[in-house]
């Protein structure tokens, strides 16, 4: 099951892809790690899809990763009480805490954080942004607007804030709920909806307190202003295209696309690319060419993995889709031009031995030919040194912590393998040379670089570069 590309596939799971064979096919076409979408279906639906992902685990033989991607707090107004209504151009426009079902002059905005958070001058964009109001005077419970572009509006309908930080915390009781059963089922990751500062990812990772890794997913523009605050604390970043999209300026998304996957590569942070990105495939078998391109940009920019949405999880063609992703992603990676993009930009490296280690093996790797680097990595953070290099050589980490490998399994370029922690230095380099043979990366005769940390099995003393060659097996 080894993948002949780097850039990893994220596929969620849904109605159109939740049956044991389904997901069994999703992962041989090339999905690395399954997301579980808390916006919908219950726990028990959730519960059965992470168990299938487990026990096919067992039947491949190979670590798989679990995202639990949380809702988040999504803003949204009451009803109407005579159905939907007309919003004119240049009209007044309330939004209160008042229940009462409302018509063309209020409706309820029954959050009253976002209502505190108001002030003259604030932008609300209104279902996807078909709509957008401009605050006059706002107060604890009121804020008075005028429409600025009007349209129909319906019951329920989503509120996006693009200018104001809105004060409430980035976990609804829906949330905690679905983190405590997420938590409880034992999956790799989660993902944090509407992310606005830091110390958003501190809250929860207080509350995850190291049971799974935490990503933030950049999908607001105070987000964005405060995105190098938000690596240091997360341990993952995702471009959220979707809500991206609707609060800022569509035509900046590609932009802020390429500088957040910089920042993350730069702090050697995994980062995840989301949102419509083979969308048409929902109802056909094969993508427009600009999704391709799309999918492609993303892989040059270096991105650590691409993700499917209702491609895998509702469409008509999951499977077609997952193929479809990989294919793009090999011949992405074989073009000439991809390499010397990679190569252009390396993340900076720490003063720490771990880092010159990491740095000196890709090196080593590419001057004498080694077929692989092998990584024995106990919390994962050498294989994401390694990862970060970004180097020609594929990249076997050995590992006894079979969290970490399923942690592992969206970064890029790590082929992760779950094994017992070598006993002595001839047992590092044996082992080293036997895995590298068994899983196809190496043949007798072959070098292989070796990174490791003495004494064996403790976490962040990376401190050995080995040259080895790999012997009959």
């Amino acid at each position: 099951m080894r993948r002949l590309r780097n850039t990893k596939i994220i596929a969620t799971l849904g109605p159109a892809s939740s049956s044991p064979d389904i997901i069994e096919a999703l992962y041989r076409a090339g999905a690395d790690v399954f997301r579980l979408n808390f916006s919908h279906g219950s726990h028990e639906d959730h519960q059965e899809r992470y168990d299938t992902i487990r026990q096919l685990e067992v039947t491949c033989g190979r670590p798989i990763g679990i995202l639990a991607d949380l809702q988040g707090p999504k803003i949204r107004i009451g009803t109407f009480e005579n159905g939907p209504v007309i919003l004119e151009n240049g009209a007044d426009f309330r939004l209160d805490l008042d229940t009462t079902p409302g018509d063309a002059s209020r409706v309820c905005l029954p959050h009253p954080q976002v209502l505190d958070s108001l002030e003259a001058g604030s932008i609300l964009l209104l279902d996807d942004g078909k709509l957008k109001l401009v605050v006059k005077d706002a107060g604890s419970e009121v804020a008075n607007c005028t429409v600025v572009v009007g349209g129909k509006i319906s019951d329920r309908k989503g509120v996006n804030i693009p200018n104001a930080v809105v004060r409430m915390s980035p976990l609804t009781d829906k949330d905690r709920r679905d983190l405590d059963f997420a938590l409880s089922m034992g999956v790799d990751w989660i993902a944090l909806s509407f992310v606005q500062r830091a110390e958003d990812i501190a809250e929860v990772k207080k509350i995850v307190a190291g049971r799974a890794a935490v990503m933030a997913k950049i999908e607001k523009p105070a987000a964005v202003e405060a995105l190098d605050e938000i690596i240091v604390l997360a341990d993952a970043i995702m471009v959220a295209r979707g809500d991206l999209g609707v609060e800022m300026p569509i035509q900046r998304v590609p932009s802020i696309q390429k500088y957040i996957i910089a920042r993350a590569r730069e702090a050697g942070k995994p980062v995840v690319v989301a949102t419509q990105m083979l969308e048409s495939m929902i109802s056909a078998p094969v993508p427009t060419r600009a999704e391709v391109t799309d999918v492609a940009n993303a892989i040059y920019d270096g991105t650590d993995a691409v993700m499917l949405s209702a491609e895998s999880a509702a469409g008509d063609f999951p499977l077609e889709a997952v193929s479809m992703m990989s294919d793009i992603a090999e011949v992405t990676e074989k073009d000439p031009a991809y390499r010397k993009v990679i190569d252009a930009k390396h993340g900076h490296l720490e003063a720490t031995t771990a880092d010159a280690i990491s740095a000196a093996a890709s090196q080593v790797a590419h001057t004498i030919g080694a077929t692989t680097i092998v990584t024995y990595t106990t919390s994962g953070s050498t294989a994401l040194r390694a990862a970060r290099e970004r180097g020609e050589t594929s990249v076997l980490v050995l590992t006894p912590a079979l969290k970490t490998a399923r942690t592992l399994a969206l970064v890029w370029g790590l082929h992760c393998v779950h094994t017992k922690d070598a006993e002595n230095f001839a047992d590092m380099v044996n082992k080293a040379c036997k895995m590298s043979f068994a899983e196809g990366f190496s043949r007798p005769g072959d070098r292989v670089v070796i990174t490791a940390g003495v004494p064996f099995g403790t976490p962040g003393s990376t401190n050995i570069l080995r040259i080895a060659w790999v012997g009959e097996q």
